[in-house]
C-alpha cells in the first residue's frame, strides 16, 4: 500500500500548553482538589462525560430509570406471556374445534355452546403440570432468569451512576432538573469546560476543549467511522442473484465493538488506551493469528446461541410490530435511514443528536428522491389488483352494514384485513400523477443534508443504479425489520469468514492511526481531523496535505468533518494546518462569490424555488438553500428575474459561494456590537472566523427578554448554521466536481507540503461582495427527529459495562 512505510509506527502527540507530572505520561488519573464529590473520583472519564450527554439527551434521571424499569418490565412480559401462549390456552376450545357444554339453569341453548375467554385458560395446577413437562421450556425459563437477573444488577448500578449524574448537574453544573430541557448541549459542554478552569477534572490538562470531550464520547464511534470510510469493515457481501449488497445489523455492530473495543479479549487494555503489544509493528503477524482466533471464538459462540437469539428476534419483533402492521400496512414501506448509512454518513466528532438532526432534515428529500422512480409495468399491475381487491372489499364492507351476522362467517374478518392490507401495499406503487420528475434536484437537496455523496452520482440521479445505491443508505422498514431476523444466522458466517480475513488489516488499521494525545488517550487520528495527515488534495486540501492514498479519508471527510465540527462549536480554536484550511476555503468562497448570482435575486426566487422542490413547509432556511439548488434549473432555462432582465447561468457552487460570502459580509456589520465567530470570508482574526447565526437573530433582543423567547431564537439560529453547513457542503461537493473533471494527470499519491505561514499570509484582494441581511421568520417552524431506540441501547452497552469497577473505584478512593 502506498505511504504504508511512513506510517509503521503508533504515534503520541503532545499538549505543548500543558506540562504532565514526571512519571505521569501515560496515565489518566482524575482527584479531588480540596472537595470530597464523588464524581472527582471518577477514573473513566469517556464514561463519565458519555454518562453526562446521555443524561441530557434523555431528558434526567426520571425519564432514564423509568426506561430502565419498563426495559425489565418488557423483558418480564415477552418471557412470560409466550411462555403463557404455549402452555396454558387450550386452542381447540378458542377456535370452537370442541364444543363446551355450560351447564346452568338460566343459561338458553346457544348460551350453553357458547365460548367464552375463560373457557380456553387451563387452570393454573394443569398449565403448572405442562410447563414441568416440557424439560426445553424450563431451560428456556432458566436462562432467561439467569439474564434477567443480570439485567436487574447492571439496572441498580445504572440507578445509581444517573443520582451520581443528577447530583452533578445541580451541584457542580447548577442546573436544576426542570431546567434541564431549557439547556442545548452546547451550554452544558460550556459549563463543563469552565468547571474544569475551576475544579479540575484531569490531572494533565489544565484546560478542556470541545474536542477533548468529543473524543471521549465518542473515542470507538469515531474508529468505526473511520473503518467504514476505508471499507475495513466486511459489510458488503455477493450474493447469488442479487449482486452486491450490505449488511450491517444491530447484533453484528454488537460483536464488532465486542471484539475491537470493550470485549474481554479486545484490542483495547481499558476505555482510553490501546494494549501497547498493537502499538508496534514487529510482531503484526503474530497478532492478526492472535485476533483470528478471538474472531473465530466469537463467530462460534454466536453459532452456538443462535437459535435462542433467533426466537428472541421473532418474539420481540412481533410483538413491536404485529399491532402496527394491523393498524397501518403501510409503515412496512416507510424508510429509514439503515446502520450502514448512518455510519457512512456521520462526520468524526459528530454527537448522535447532531447527527440525528442532520438526517432528520434529509428525511423529506430522501423519501421523495426514491419515490419518484416507478416501475411502468409494476404501476398497470398494481392498479389493477387494487381495483379487483378494492371491489371485494367493498362488497364485503356493504354485507356487514347490512346485516352484522355476515362477520360471524368463517375468516370473513382475515379476508377484510387481508384485502386492506393488499390494497395499502399495492397502492405503494402507483406514481402520483401530480409528482414532477427532477431527480439531479432532488438528489442535490438530498445532498445538502446528508454531505455524502459518491463522484459517480453526479449526473447519474435518474438511473437505477443510483436509486439502488442510495436505498443501501435510506431502506424500507420491512428491510429492516427482516435483516434484524436474519442477523442471529447471518452474523456468525460473517465474524468466521469474511473478519477473520482482514485480521492483519485491522491490526494495521489500529496501529498506523492510532496516536496519543495528552489528557484524552489513545484516539483514531481520523477525529484530529488533521488536513495535513488525512486532507485529499481533490477536497481543496491540494498544498496543505502530506497524506498518500492510504492515509487519505475518502469522500473528503476529513475536510467536511472539520467544516461541522467548527460550525457547531463556534469557540473551538483549530490547530494551525486546520486554520490554513479554513482560510484559504475562506479566500476561494471570496473569489467564487464574484462571478456568482446576487443575494437579492437569489432570495427573490425563494417561493419559487421552494416549488420546484417539492417543499411546502420550507421555514427561512430551508427556503434559501432551496434558492441556491434550483437557482441554476431558473438562468439555464432563461427565465427572466423579477427585474425583467435576464441573467447569466451560474453553477450551485457559485450560487452558494454568493450567498455564503453576503452572511459574512451581513456578519460584518454586526462586529462592532457582538463577536464574530463565522465560518465565511472575512479580514477577522482567527479567534473571530467562528461561525454563528445568532448575530441576525440576536441583535433584536434585549438583556431583558424572557428565557423561552431566547430559547426559541437560539433553534431557529441553529436551522440557520444547519443550512450554512449545508451551503458549505454543496460548494465542496461542486469544486470536487469541477477538479475531478478538469484533473489532466494521473492523481499524486502524496502531495508535498506548501509553506504554511507564507499561505497563510496570502490575502484576495478581490472586491467585497453585495451584502444582504438575512433575518430568519419569527414564525418558522422546525421539525424534528425521533431517537432511534435500537440505535440507543446499542450505544449504552459500551457504557453500562464499566460501572460496576467504576463504583468499586470509588469505593476504594
Amino acid at each position: 500500500m502506498a505511504g504504508f512505510e511512513t506510517y509503521q509506527e503508533y504515534q503520541r502527540i503532545e499538549d505543548y500548553d500543558e506540562d504532565s507530572p514526571p512519571g505521569e505520561e501515560d496515565l489518566l488519573i482524575h482527584v479531588p482538589e480540596g472537595r470530597g464529590d464523588p464524581w472527582h473520583h471518577i477514573k473513566n472519564l469517556d464514561n463519565f462525560f458519555t454518562r453526562i450527554y446521555h443524561f441530557h439527551q434523555k431528558n434526567g434521571f426520571a425519564c432514564m430509570v423509568l426506561s430502565e424499569f419498563f426495559e425489565l418490565v418488557q423483558f418480564l412480559f415477552v418471557v412470560t406471556f409466550t411462555t403463557f401462549l404455549f402452555n396454558c390456552v387450550e386452542y381447540d376450545v378458542l377456535f370452537a374445534n370442541r364444543v363446551v357444554n355450560h351447564t346452568g339453569q338460566s343459561l338458553g341453548p346457544l348460551d350453553r355452546n357458547k365460548v367464552t375467554l375463560p373457557d380456553a385458560i387451563l387452570p393454573a395446577e394443569q398449565c403448572t403440570e405442562r410447563i414441568q413437562g416440557n424439560s426445553w421450556i424450563i431451560f428456556l425459563l432458566i436462562m432467561a432468569a439467569i439474564f434477567w437477573l443480570y439485567r436487574l444488577v447492571k439496572v441498580i448500578f445504572n440507578i445509581l451512576s444517573y443520582w451520581e449524574i443528577r447530583q452533578f448537574y445541580k451541584k457542580a453544573l447548577k442546573i436544576q432538573m426542570d431546567e434541564l430541557c431549557n439547556f442545548t448541549w452546547q451550554e452544558v459542554q460550556g459549563r463543563l469546560i469552565h468547571l474544569q478552569r475551576e475544579q479540575p477534572m484531569c490531572v494533565q490538562k489544565r484546560e478542556l476543549s470541545e474536542l477533548d470531550i468529543y473524543h471521549r464520547i465518542l473515542r470507538f464511534k469515531n474508529y468505526t467511522v473511520a473503518m467504514i470510510n476505508k471499507s475495513l469493515l466486511p459489510v458488503r457481501l455477493r450474493v447469488p442473484f442479487f449482486g452486491e449488497m450490505i449488511f450491517l445489523t444491530q447484533g453484528l455492530k454488537y460483536n464488532f465493538k465486542l471484539i475491537l473495543f470493550w470485549g474481554p479479549l479486545s484490542l483495547f487494555q481499558n476505555k482510553w488506551s490501546l494494549h501497547p503489544k498493537y502499538k508496534r509493528a514487529a510482531n503484526r503477524q503474530e497478532l492478526a493469528k492472535q485476533l483470528s482466533r478471538v474472531i473465530l471464538l466469537t463467530g462460534l459462540v454466536n453459532l452456538l446461541l443462535c437459535p435462542f437469539v433467533l426466537v428472541w428476534q421473532v418474539l420481540y419483533a412481533f410483538f413491536s410490530y404485529a399491532e402496527v402492521i394491523k393498524r397501518e400496512p403501510g409503515s412496512l414501506g416507510a424508510r429509514r435511514w439503515s446502520l450502514y448509512g448512518r455510519l457512512y454518513l456521520r462526520h468524526f466528532n459528530e454527537l448522535d443528536h447532531e447527527l440525528q438532526g442532520r438526517l432528520g432534515r434529509g428525511y423529506k428529500p430522501a423519501a421523495k428522491y426514491m419515490n419518484a422512480f416507478v416501475s411502468p409495468l409494476l404501476a398497470v399491475m398494481a392498479k389493477n389488483v387494487a381495483f379487483f381487491s378494492g371491489s371485494v372489499l367493498a362488497v364485503l364492507i356493504a354485507l356487514t352494514v347490512y346485516d352484522e351476522d355476515v362477520l360471524t362467517v368463517q375468516h370473513i374478518l382475515t379476508l377484510i384485513t387481508v384485502l386492506g392490507l393488499v390494497i395499502t401495499i399495492t397502492r405503494s406503487f402507483i406514481p402520483d400523477e401530480h409528482m414532477v420528475w427532477c431527480p439531479e434536484q432532488l438528489l442535490q437537496c438530498v445532498l445538502a443534508h446528508i454531505h455524502y455523496m459518491p463522484d459517480h452520482w453526479k449526473g447519474n440521479a435518474n438511473k437505477s443504479e443510483t436509486r439502488d445505491e442510495m436505498a443501501q443508505l435510506f431502506q424500507y422498514k420491512a428491510v429492516f425489520i427482516l435483516e434484524e431476523l436474519l442477523s442471529p444466522i447471518i452474523t456468525p458466517f460473517i465474524l468466521i469468514f469474511p473478519l477473520r480475513s482482514k485480521s492483519l488489516e485491522i491490526i494495521d488499521f489500529f496501529r498506523n492511526f492510532t496516536v496519543d494525545v495528552a489528557g484524552v488517550g489513545d484516539i483514531c487520528s481520523f477525529a484530529q481531523m488533521d488536513i495535513r495527515r488525512h486532507g485529499n488534495p481533490q477536497w481543496m486540501s491540494e498544498g496543505q496535505t502530506e497524506a498518500s492514498v492510504y492515509q487519505q479519508a475518502e469522500n473528503g471527510k476529513t475536510e467536511l468533518s472539520l467544516m461541522h465540527f467548527t460550525i457547531k462549536n463556534p469557540h473551538w480554536q483549530p490547530p494551525q494546518e486546520s486554520s490554513v484550511f479554513i482560510s484559504h476555503l475562506k479566500e476561494k468562497v471570496h473569489q467564487d462569490a464574484q462571478t456568482g448570482p446576487s443575494p437579492q435575486l437569489l432570495l427573490s426566487e425563494a417561493p419559487l424555488c421552494t416549488s420546484l422542490l417539492s417543499n411546502e413547509s420550507a421555514t427561512g432556511p430551508d427556503n434559501l438553500l432551496a434558492s441556491v439548488l434550483a437557482h441554476p434549473i431558473l438562468t439555464a432555462s432563461g427565465l427572466p428575474a423579477r427585474n425583467r432582465r435576464f441573467v447569466p447561468p451560474s453553477s450551485a457552487a457559485s450560487a452558494a459561494a454568493s450567498v455564503l460570502a453576503s452572511l459574512s459580509s451581513s456578519q460584518q456589520l454586526h462586529a462592532g456590537r457582538s463577536r464574530s465567530h463565522t465560518l465565511l470570508p472575512s479580514r477577522q482574526s482567527h479567534e473571530d472566523i467562528m461561525y454563528c447565526s445568532e448575530h441576525t437573530v440576536a441583535d433584536s433582543m434585549s438583556a431583558s427578554d424572557s428565557r423561552i423567547l431566547s430559547q426559541s431564537y437560539s433553534a431557529l439560529a441553529s436551522e440557520f448554521a444547519s443550512a450554512e453547513m449545508s451551503l458549505h457542503a454543496i460548494y465542496m461537493h461542486e469544486v470536487h466536481q469541477q477538479k475531478t473533471q478538469h484533473a489532466s494527470g494521473p492523481f499524486q499519491a502524496s502531495v508535498p507540503m506548501r509553506d504554511l505561514s507564507a499561505n497563510s499570509a496570502q490575502s484576495p484582494q478581490a472586491q467585497s461582495p453585495q451584502t444582504v441581511t438575512l433575518v430568519p421568520p419569527a414564525s418558522g417552524r422546525l421539525g424534528g427527529w425521533a431517537e432511534e431506540e435500537e440505535e440507543q441501547q446499542a450505544d449504552e452497552e459500551e457504557i453500562n459495562t464499566a460501572l460496576v469497577p467504576d463504583q468499586t473505584s470509588r469505593g476504594s478512593s
